[in-house]
Formats: structure tokens, C-alpha cells, sequence
């Protein structure tokens, strides 16, 4: 699959009768699918979609394209999303759809989800269907709710047969109550699905936790520790990882809140893996496998280390861990590859170093040498990023290809890492700010009840294509990894330290 490069910049404020383009996700020949974008004149205005090209590009594309310039053409009273070709490679289509998303049928999972964050208020189907509008009659949308839909002859003024009120749909209203949720909300939510257990230490466990005991949930946190602080459990387990180092920084944050030396030394055990048996500083902190997550899995324990014990060695070991990871992994635009097998930007692969800097920067002594260097590489992939934020504000699940899923885990790290930055002096408020609030309400409407997320991406080792990360698997479940960093995410937004 050959893919071109996709330079976008993300706009928060839309002229109210200009076509604007979007996408809904890829085929699986690797064509973007487009939509195009009429907003009406007033935000209140009912949202109508209508859908060509179930079959390939045939006469109903043509005619929804016609349509849409007709329609911006006057003053809209209702906004409209258009997909001239919902499936331009022409496959086999079922609705719902079946199989993993997006690795399986991308088309219909592309579409489907695509519709149910857009939550219109009615969809309209030019020319033949696939059973589409059959489908969305008996089905919530991707758990958002129900839209109404009905087949329509693609012809010249198709949408003028449009009379009367368009009423809300379900989704719509399942969207806005998902938006309408405050920061402390949401960590609560999540926080009765996450967190509550720390059978392993994991950075996914970890950050659940941390975002708990900033909800002043220490004490149940404490309880979930013990088995490490008694020397029942090895928190380094049998076999020692990246994740294993990162989920020490729940220790961390535990040594803070409560002064108990033992969570420092467990602390310390992770950090000293960075050095020899005569204490000199390795090339890098161990278990990277060359992957960008690394950035945060091995520099973030050794400054929380530094910050603990007062040891100027566990800062220094920082610095120069990243400064590996950077020759690695750090592409010459500002991105990150996930590792030299390919320069792939996959989204957590970049979402990781962002994380991985701006927690390393909070607690990095500002009179070290390295600080202003640290910060001039978090300022610089921040930049980097922002130029790759769509206009819902969402971070892809490959950063520079704008019709790859949007990834919620991604943006959540991301614009955590922003609204930290922006809290701390290192990022100039009035330009990342509408971003970060731009990410939150995106990241809300893909949280459903009962700790439902939206296109989480799967676990990822090093892949060796573009296209591997492409078709990686996305949920539409509970997930303990996305979960977990819109935990922290909230709790940031809410404040909560």
C-alpha cells in the first residue's frame, strides 16, 4: 500500500458556507476515504449526512458531489456531512461490521464509527445501499445510539425534498451527554473499572493508580502496594521489562503522599538497573528494544529516583538515556519513528515520548546542566505534534496520516502532556490551550458508560511497515491501557495533583 504524506494543520474556526474536507478512515487498498463538511449557519442547526459510493465510485458519488456544491451554494439550514465515495476500493460491505477493527472489513468499521462520533441527526443514502440503512434502523451506532436513515434517489436536489424539523437523534444526544461531563466526572467513572487491581507493575496499572491517589484514593492504593513493600511479591517480577519500570512510578507517587522509605527504595532498585555493578552509568536503561516508548518507560523513574534520593547520578542517567533514544528514534521533522525498522510515527510511539518528557521535566532540576536541553526537545516535539492535530482535536493512530484512525489513548498522553506544559511555563498558553480543550471534548465523546473506549490501538511490539500500523486493531470495549491514560488525563484537567 503506498500512501502519500499529509501535511494538515488543525483549524478550530470554520467559515459557515465553505466545504471543508475530513476523513473517515482508509480502504483496505490504502485510499483515503473523504467527507466533505458544509456547516450551517447556526451551531444549534441539526446535522444531516449523506452517503454515496457504497458500491465505488459510480454516478451516486458524482451526484452527492454535485449536491454538496449546490448546497454551499445557499445559506444551509442544516449542517451537512457528505461521503461521495464510502467505499472506493469497491468491497464487500456489511453492516455492523464484523471482525477487528481496522485490520478487518476497514471500510464498513471506518464508516461506522466515523458516523457515530459524528452523531447526525439523519442519514441520508444516495443511490444502492448494502443493507446500510437496514442496519442502522435495528442498531445503536458503535453504542453512541441510533440515527435514522433512509435510502434516497441520487438526483439534482436530492436534499430539497428535506422538509419540516429534522428531529435530535440518540447518538446526538449520547454525544453532547458524553461532552457534558466534567474532568473530576469522568476520573470517577473510569476510576469504579481501572485501577483496582496491581496484580502486575505495569505502566498501565501505574498510571491508573497515580490518577487514583490524586482522586485522594491513597489509602486503597496503599493496600494494592502491599505485597510489594512486604517482599511477598518482586515487583521486578521474573523477567524485568520497560513496563515493569514505568509501573514503579506508582511507587513514586506513593513515596511522595506518604514518606515511607520503602516505596523509595523500590523506586531505587528500578532506577540502579541503569547503572553497573561498579555504579557507572550504562549507554541507556535497559529493555528499550530500540522502541520510542522507551523515552518515557526508562527516563521518567530514574528523575522521579533523582527527585526522591537527592542523587544527582539518577538525573545525569536521564539525560543520557534520552539522548539515546533521540539518536534512535527521532525523526528529522520532530516526529518519532516507533524504531529504525521503519520511520512509521505511530501514534502511541509518539504519544510516549511526549508522556515520558513532560513528567521527566517536572522534577528535573532546572539549574542541571541538561535541563535546557530537555525542555528545547519537549518544546520541539510539541510543536511537531500540534501541526498534526485534526479538527476535532485528535492525535492519529499514525500521526502523519490524517485518515488513520483517530487513537484516544494517543491523544489522551498527548494532551496531558500539553496541559502540563502549558501549567508549568514551558508552552505558551494562548496557542496550546484550544488544543488541549479541543482533545478533551473528542476524548469525552469517545468514552462510553460502564468504561467503554473507542479506538484504543492494541498492543504494539516494533512493526516492520507503514501498513502494519495502519491495520493495527482498535477497541470498542473496556480497555485497561486507554483507560488508564484518560484517568490521567482527567485528573490533570480536574486539576487534581
Amino acid at each position: 500500500m503506498k500512501l502519500s504524506p499529509l501535511l494538515f494543520s488543525i483549524v478550530l474556526t470554520f467559515p459557515a458556507t465553505a466545504a471543508e474536507r475530513l476523513y473517515v478512515g482508509l480502504s483496505g487498498d490504502g485510499q483515503r476515504i473523504e467527507a466533505d463538511l458544509v456547516e450551517a449557519a447556526s451551531s444549534s442547526s441539526p446535522t444531516v449526512l449523506l452517503i454515496g459510493g457504497l458500491q465505488g465510485n459510480d454516478e451516486s458519488s458524482r451526484a452527492v458531489t454535485r449536491e454538496v456544491r449546490s448546497f454551499e451554494a445557499h445559506k444551509p439550514r442544516f449542517r451537512l456531512l457528505a461521503v461521495p465515495v464510502a467505499n472506493p476500493g469497491r468491497s464487500k460491505l456489511s453492516f455492523p461490521p464484523t471482525g477487528i477493527a481496522y485490520r478487518d472489513n476497514p471500510e464498513a468499521h471506518s464508516l461506522w464509527r466515523w458516523m457515530a462520533i459524528q452523531a447526525p441527526d439523519l442519514i441520508l443514502i444516495a443511490g444502492p445501499d448494502v443493507g446500510l440503512a437496514e442496519a442502522l434502523a435495528h442498531n445503536s451506532v458503535a453504542q453512541a445510539g441510533t440515527i435514522p436513515a433512509r435510502r434516497i434517489d441520487a438526483r439534482p436536489g436530492m436534499l430539497s425534498s428535506l422538509g419540516g424539523a429534522i428531529p435530535i437523534s440518540e447518538a446526538h444526544k449520547e454525544i453532547d451527554r458524553r461532552r457534558a461531563r466534567l474532568p473530576r466526572q469522568l476520573a470517577e467513572e473510569l476510576a469504579s473499572y481501572y485501577g483496582r487491581d496491581f496484580d502486575a507493575v505495569t505502566y498501565i496499572s501505574g498510571m491508573a493508580l497515580i490518577a487514583r491517589m490524586r482522586m485522594g484514593q491513597v489509602a486503597e492504593v496503599e493496600k494494592l502496594a502491599a505485597p510489594y513493600v512486604s517482599g511477598a511479591k518482586n515487583p521486578l517480577g521474573a523477567r524485568p521489562n520497560s513496563l515493569t519500570l514505568a509501573g514503579h512510578l506508582a511507587f513514586a507517587e506513593l513515596a511522595e503522599r506518604t514518606g515511607n522509605p520503602r516505596y523509595v527504595e523500590l523506586v531505587r532498585k528500578a532506577a540502579d538497573l541503569g547503572f553497573d555493578q561498579n555504579g557507572a552509568m550504562k549507554e541507556a536503561m535497559p529493555f528499550h528494544d530500540e522502541m520510542s516508548d522507551s523515552v518515557f518507560m526508562g527516563a521518567a523513574i530514574l528523575v522521579k529516583a533523582g527527585k526522591l534520593t537527592g542523587e544527582r547520578k539518577y538525573f545525569d542517567m536521564a539525560a543520557r538515556h534520552l539522548t539515546f533514544m533521540e539518536k534512535l528514534d527521532l525523526r528529522p521533522d520532530g516526529l518519532y519513528r516507533h524504531s529504525p525498522a521503519t520511520d512509521a510515527a505511530w501514534g502511541r510511539g509518539n504519544a510516549f515520548p511526549a508522556l515520558g518528557l513532560a513528567l521527566a521535566l517536572t522534577d528535573f532540576p532546572k539549574n542541571h546542566a541538561e535541563y535546557g536541553r530537555i525542555l528545547l526537545s519537549y518544546r520541539q516535539l510539541m510543536a511537531a505534534l500540534g501541526r498534526f492535530q485534526d479538527r476535532d482535536g485528535m492525535w492519529h493512530e499514525v500521526i502523519d496520516e490524517a485518515a488513520s484512525y483517530a487513537e484516544t489513548s494517543a491523544t489522551s498522553m498527548i494532551a496531558f502532556s500539553m496541559l502540563r506544559g502549558i501549567r508549568n511555563g514551558w508552552l505558551d498558553r494562548k496557542s496550546y490551550q484550544p488544543r488541549v480543550d479541543q482533545a478533551w471534548k473528542s476524548v469525552l465523546a469517545r468514552i462510553g458508560p460502564q468504561g467503554v473506549l473507542m479506538d484504543v490501538c492494541e498492543s504494539t511490539n516494533k512493526q516492520t511497515t507503514l501498513e502494519a500500523y495502519l491495520r493495527r486493531g482498535a477497541s470498542l470495549d473496556k480497555d485497561a491501557r486507554g483507560g488508564a491514560m484518560a484517568m490521567l488525563f482527567a485528573a490533570e484537567m480536574a486539576g487534581l495533583e
